[in-house]
């Protein structure tokens, strides 16, 4: 498996020449600012120098390149496979009701083989119902394929995200590739890092991702009860106070979910995930040493699925949140993560609206507030 990391800005071009890995063999991974959905001759230059390859990418709310993280930029890999078969999905998404069917359509495409090994997922970030788009995946993948990914960001904006189709970025397009065989390994992680506090409380009243009860009282009361004179910067202020999320009392699985919008008339909170009703949640807050150890934890549980030799790509995503909550200590996570890794690890990613992975292992869950981690490499 050979890999090349490059980047691109505005300013300088691309800091190295394209190396010579285009094949039918080859996945071309970009992350990058929304701006280039408007302006993709960057995007398009990678396209005409790998034709044969799989272009797959999205719109970010920062670039991961290495230990560092950027903006408006695009992070590139190019990973040439020796014995690994890819195949591309696209499904199209233009209200979030349509996302349990995108996944389901997704999956068909790429289950149309037996050695279907991972399937790594990029969605647009705006119009998709994350847990409905994971939902559809897993009703139809086999419980052995590995399943991660990501959705599209757009900075703290939340305007415009995209991702690539056939090379070119869209609006409203889920996409996703396919590796097959035994050769390739796929290793995944994903961490939060936020502490607990506050008693857990039942959800009585929920529908889809908007959060009404909980323990029959009014959601939002409760909320700004705990915030005190944080409250008055909702939602923004939610990012640093997001819920945790379980089943019920036995569960040990914590799903994060974080604040988009707050409905003073109805006294509701809308959540980036849905909330089941009957759930119980429970507040959290931010520990930044924690959250850059949790960055390190998701990276140090891919590591038994890399071989000895050969060349290792790190996808890391993070959520936005995480980004505006730490701040200028932002690259810590990053370089904590790649420090965990083996070494000579090319580590590329993005901040998220969305972070698609399984919570330790089985089925894909959504995430947010959490870094996942997804490690390619061959035998």
């Amino acid at each position: 498996m050979q890999i090349q990391r490059l980047s691109f800005d505005a300013a300088t071009g691309w800091s190295a020449a394209f190396a010579p890995l285009d094949s039918d063999q080859t996945m071309v991974l970009a992350f990058g600012a929304s701006r280039f959905g408007a302006d993709p001759r960057p995007l398009q230059e990678l396209q005409r120098a790998f034709p044969r390859a799989h272009h797959l990418g999205c719109s970010t709310s920062g670039e991961i390149h290495g230990a560092t993280v950027r903006d408006d930029s695009l992070s590139v890999a190019i990973v040439r496979f020796e014995r690994t078969r890819l195949a591309t999905a696209v499904a199209h998404v233009a209200h979030a009701d349509e996302s349990y069917a995108a996944g389901r359509s997704i999956a068909e495409q790429l289950a149309q083989r037996d050695d279907l090994a991972g399937v790594f997922v990029l969605s647009d970030g705006l119009r998709v119902n994350g847990t409905q788009l994971v939902r559809g995946l897993n009703d139809v993948l086999p419980p052995n394929v590995v399943v991660t990914g990501g959705l599209a960001g757009d900075g703290a904006r939340f305007q415009s995200t995209w991702t690539l189709q056939h090379g070119l970025p869209a609006a409203g397009i889920v996409t996703a590739i396919g590796l097959y065989g035994a050769a390739v390994h796929i290793g995944h992680g994903s961490k939060g890092g936020w502490d607990i506090f506050g008693p857990e409380r039942k959800v009585t009243r929920s529908q889809g991702n908007v959060l009404y009860e909980l323990d029959g009282k009014p959601a939002l009361d409760l909320y700004k009860d705990y915030l005190g004179e944080r409250a008055s910067g909702l939602p923004a202020t939610g990012l640093l106070f997001p819920l945790a999320l379980r089943a019920n009392a036995s569960e040990q699985k914590r799903l994060v979910r974080t604040i988009l919008a707050v409905d003073e008339r109805n006294k509701s909170m809308t959540f980036a995930g849905d909330i089941q009703q009957g759930a119980l949640a429970q507040l959290m807050r931010a520990n930044f040493d924690r959250l850059v150890e949790g960055a390190s934890c998701a990276a140090s549980v891919t590591c038994h699925a890399a071989p000895a030799t050969g060349g290792t790509l790190a996808i890391a995503i993070s959520c936005v949140g995480r980004r505006l909550v730490l701040g200028e200590r932002t690259e810590e996570e990053v370089e904590a993560a790649l420090a965990a890794l083996p070494p000579g690890t090319e580590q590329l990613g993005f901040y998220s609206y969305g972070e698609l992975s399984p919570y330790a292992s089985g089925p894909c869950d959504l995430h947010n507030q959490t870094m996942t981690m997804t490690t390619l490499s061959e035998d």
